[in-house]
């Protein structure tokens, strides 16, 4: 029998996918698709040990472009099937890829319970403020004035903040990136698999293709990194950085705490993850019987 064939980018990085990807040249899904990577080959993660789980849109395709677990589940309903991949398994790295609207929109309600029960996964949002998939329409983080196919006199709906929405409820790991800073973004995204408890991590990302307003140059001249000196434990001055959105964004880690995690609740009630349970077969083999 032949070795299987072992490619350079599969010695130094096992979750590199050697297929063809359909984002459009220039997207800024392949820079976090790269800083994703980084961050779990950093972590000595295994492929076995990771979950990839997706909604709907061109961030949800991240999963079939890496070698590891991987689910993609229906528009906006990433969080529900990531949460009882983690209750049922709390060994596995759980990373939810998702955008702005599979994410703030459909998934909005999914995002405030998930944070309110803190389940210990890591949410990586592409945010490209536009609907990238079905041709660009307004999302819940494009700008007021953006002009659209569904939207021609303009967006009139104030954009969602989601730096200060999860700050405000108080969400163990907030973080914001750039995807052309590929180093930093996987840094951002390391720190929040490390987290204990719920990480959101909102990455701009330009939409090259429907969005001619959030450009690379755009975000270029407004993001900047946070300094040594900020302290994002002080949740006020967190909740004050999260307003600044124009002229100029801040980038890195905007808001750090902790509180029990949903799991830890569970230890308390004295509950234990079902992948410790052995199943009793003999009540699968009676239920088979009855077809």
């Amino acid at each position: 029998m032949e070795n299987p064939v072992v490619s350079e980018a599969n010695l130094i990085n096992p979750f590199h996918y050697e297929g063809e990807l359909s984002w459009c040249p220039g997207c800024g899904d392949f820079q976090i698709l790269k800083s994703v990577e980084k961050a779990l080959t950093s972590l000595n993660k295994k492929p076995s040990e990771v979950v990839l789980v997706s909604g709907i849109g061109q961030a949800a395709k991240l999963p079939h472009y890496m070698k590891a677990n991987g689910f993609n589940g229906l528009h906006g309903r990433a969080l529900p099937p990531a949460f009882g991949i983690k209750s049922f398994n709390r060994n596995l790295t759980v990373l939810v890829t998702t955008g702005d609207g599979d994410c703030y929109g459909e998934g909005g309600n999914h995002l405030i319970h998930a944070i309110r029960r803190n389940i210990d996964i890591t949410v990586i949002v592409h945010n490209n403020q536009v609907y990238g998939l079905t041709k660009g329409q307004a999302s819940p983080t494009s700008e007021v004035g953006m002009v659209t196919k569904t939207q021609p006199f303009g967006v009139v709906s104030l954009p969602f903040n989601p730096i200060a929405f999860a700050i405000a409820m108080d969400t163990p790991f907030v973080a914001r990136s750039f995807s052309k800073d590929i180093d930093f973004t996987s840094e951002l995204i390391k720190q929040g698999i490390e987290t204990k408890g719920f990480a959101l991590i909102d990455i701009l990302q330009p939409c090259v293709s429907f969005n001619k307003i959030n450009t690379y140059q755009w975000y270029s001249q407004r993001a900047y990194k946070l300094d040594n000196n900020y302290d994002p434990t002080n949740r006020v001055k967190a909740f004050e950085k999260s307003l600044e959105w124009g002229d100029k964004i801040p980038m890195g880690v905007i808001y750090r705490s902790q509180r029990p995690t949903y799991d830890e609740t569970l230890d308390r009630l004295g509950i234990r993850p079902q992948v410790n349970n052995q199943p009793d077969l003999s009540k699968v083999k009676s239920l088979l019987n009855e077809f």
